[in-house]
C-alpha cells in the first residue's frame, strides 16, 4: 500500500534540504530574539505607583521601591499585598512580551522549550 503525502510534504532532497535550512534560520531568529528579550527591562507599579518593580527581559527582578506613603507597620498585610501584585504583574508582563515576540519569528507556532 502506497501513503500519498499531502502537497508539499514530498518533493525529495531538495525540499527537504529547503526545510532544514528554514528551521535553522528560525532557530537563529529565535536564539537572537532570546538575547535580545532578556536585555530588556520593564518598569510596573501597582497601588496607583505606591510600589515600582523593575524586572529584566530573564525575568530577573533588578529593583523594587516602596514608597514610604504605605508603610504602616499597624497594616502590614496591605503593603505585602501590593508588592505581591507589583512583582506578579512584573512577571506577566515579561511574559506576555515575550511570548508576542517570539510568536512572530515562529509564525504561531509552538516551539518546545521557548518561554
Amino acid at each position: 500500500m502506497k501513503v500519498r503525502l499531502p502537497q508539499g510534504m514530498g518533493g525529495g532532497p531538495q525540499n527537504m534540504n529547503a526545510m532544514i535550512r528554514q528551521a535553522q534560520k528560525m532557530q537563529e531568529e529565535m536564539e537572537k530574539l532570546q538575547e535580545e528579550l532578556e536585555q530588556k527591562e520593564y518598569t510596573v507599579n501597582a497601588g496607583g505607583g505606591a510600589v515600582t518593580v523593575v524586572i529584566g527581559g530573564d525575568k530577573v527582578i533588578k529593583t523594587i521601591e516602596i514608597s514610604p506613603d504605605i508603610v504602616d507597620p499597624d497594616d502590614i498585610e496591605t503593603m505585602q499585598d501590593i508588592i505581591v501584585a507589583a512583582v506578579n504583574e512584573a512577571y506577566k508582563t515579561v511574559e506576555t512580551t515575550n511570548s508576542e515576540a517570539m510568536s512572530k519569528v515562529t509564525g504561531g507556532m509552538n516551539v518546545p522549550g521557548m518561554f
